[in-house]
């Protein structure tokens, strides 16, 4: 008897990381083998800079919070620190978010921490 080998399956297979390919210079887009390798390496760089992601976010509202409490004369882990003691429950998106967009509510939390 013949061997079967369902080339149905394996076609959507091959076609389903051809389309995710596209765009990919040279041979990375359409030599099946090569865009195999490129495909799994991309899903890799996807998992890895989800995680990359959160970490820059969290730098970018320090370094914007620290300049808007150094304009009121307060360091970033001073204003942390007073935020702290007092009780006052916010994070650093919400902080960076007013610092950027509502300068005088953000004022309003470091008067009253200070």
């Amino acid at each position: 008897m013949p061997r079967s080998v369902n080339h149905v399956a394996s076609r959507a297979r091959r076609k389903k990381v051809l389309s995710a390919t596209r765009g990919y210079f040279g041979s990375n887009k359409n030599v099946w083998t090569v865009a195999k390798n490129v495909y799994e390496k991309g899903l890799q760089y996807a998992y890895r800079d989800r995680r990359a992601k959160k970490r820059s976010f969290r730098a970018l509202w320090i370094q914007r919070i620290n300049a808007a409490a150094r304009m009121e004369g307060m360091s970033y882990s001073q204003l942390i620190g007073k935020l702290k003691v007092n009780n006052i429950d916010i994070n650093r998106k919400v902080l960076a978010d007013l610092a950027m967009n509502q300068p005088a509510a953000f004022k309003a939390i470091v008067d009253k921490v200070k």
